[in-house]
């Protein structure tokens, strides 16, 4: 969580082997301006990976995102879920590739990112991939982008709740899905009290 002025350029890379498991999560709410390249090989029989990313961009901020899910082994599992929500003029990319070797049989790989625009000059392009040489797997992958439903909102206020509450609310219940699958509870809330700060609530 940079302040505005930093720019973050990083390399990230776990190598996974047989019968181990990775849990990868990348919080992306400061910085003028991020890249970040993420690599998971799986190169055991058995390997399992799994990458969480929230990012909440605002104001003028760019941030990138380059991952890769590499099977290299056969029987090998491995699921990316990006949130991201995006404010103002910012921008976010996104490229994910899962690549799976000719011996990678029974490869189970999945990778999705979803966007959530709450200003009409936000933008996000995301871009999924699959390079696949085996036969035998199952890859699946998706992006999804969309603004928040005025209905959902005027719902929400009938009830009570100022426009700037419904619009928390929403983001909040947004990055949920994120949260909800880090096991580490002084993370979850430590990213749950950034993404407060970032939409101007507490300290």
């Amino acid at each position: 969580n940079w302040n505005e002025s930093t720019w973050h350029v990083a390399h990230q890379a776990g190598r996974v082997e047989a019968d181990a498991s990775l849990q990868w999560t990348v919080g992306g709410l400061g910085s003028r301006l991020a890249h970040i390249h993420q690599d998971v090989r799986l190169d055991g029989r058995g390997a399992h990976a799994e990458v969480n990313g929230l990012s909440f961009a605002t104001g003028k901020q760019r941030m990138s995102y380059y991952t890769q899910q590499a099977h290299h082994a056969p029987d090998t599992t491995s699921d990316l879920l990006y949130r991201n929500v995006l404010r103002d003029t910012a921008r976010i990319v996104w490229r994910g590739m899962i690549g799976v070797d000719a011996d990678a049989q029974r490869t189970d790989g999945y990778q999705r990112n979803d966007a959530l625009l709450l200003s009409p000059d936000a933008r996000i392009d995301a871009i999924p991939g699959l390079e696949i040489e085996a036969d035998d797997v199952r890859c699946t992958h998706g992006a999804t982008a969309g603004r928040v439903d005025a209905e959902q909102v005027f719902y929400l206020m009938c009830r009570g709740l100022t426009e700037y509450e419904a619009m928390h609310m929403i983001v909040h219940g947004f990055f949920q899905v994120v949260s909800d699958r880090i096991p580490v509870e002084l993370v979850r809330d430590t990213l749950d009290s950034a993404v407060e700060r970032k939409l101007g609530i507490g300290d």
